[in-house]
């Protein structure tokens, strides 16, 4: 799948109606939907505790605060991409208090062509999140299944008297001959003697 054929979630954090205005038409229906508008911290943190969204745009200050804690939780805890656009003359401070937590920084003012390039950098980091994202879960999800079939050997072992080898055989054969996984077959062993 290609960058333009997934559709991304965006919240846009801005105090200025022209920024909305001007992000919205930045960001194509194609590639940027639902495109979400908030005017304040406060009220984009409620819109975070509604939903899930790919990318965070801030631009700070806002009318209730400078957006640094926040654009530090959505990056941290939500799985955010999050784009703080600081005044140039705190840019610096500001990057060195939330650049180590994930969170992309650019000074303002800047060109629309800047902006274009830091959307296409945030989807190219969004993708790549994702593929890290889907082999950690492929992961996690055969790390299961070696417990679950180590503690359902163990139980075949202490409960059934095989042996380490027949237990594993047995395991595989069961899980061929009924077309299901190892995993399937584990947690009935497990079931059967809990």
């Amino acid at each position: 799948m290609s960058l333009e054929e997934h559709a991304y979630s965006v919240l846009i954090v801005s105090s200025a109606e022209s920024f909305h205005n001007a992000m919205t038409a930045m960001l194509p229906n194609s590639r940027f939907q639902p495109t979400v508008k908030a005017s304040t911290i406060a009220a984009a943190r409620r819109a975070v505790a509604e939903r899930h969204f790919d990318f965070v745009i801030i631009n700070s200050p806002v009318k209730d605060d400078l957006g640094m804690r926040f654009a530090v939780d959505c990056s941290t805890s939500h799985n955010t991409l999050v784009l703080l656009l600081i005044p140039n003359e705190i840019h610096a401070d500001v990057y060195s208090k939330v650049g180590e937590h994930g969170v992309f920084t650019l000074p303002k003012p800047m060109s629309k062509q800047a902006m274009d390039n830091a959307l296409r950098w945030m989807l190219t980091a969004k993708r790549k999140l994702s593929g890290v994202e889907n082999k950690t879960t492929k992961m996690e999800d055969k790390m299961e299944e070696i417990r679950l079939v180590n503690k359902a050997k163990w139980l075949l072992i202490s409960k059934e008297g095989m042996l380490e080898p027949e237990a594993h055989r047995f395991l595989e054969k069961e899980a061929m001959d009924r077309c299901v996984t190892k995993k399937a077959i584990a947690s009935e062993i497990i079931k059967k003697y809990s």
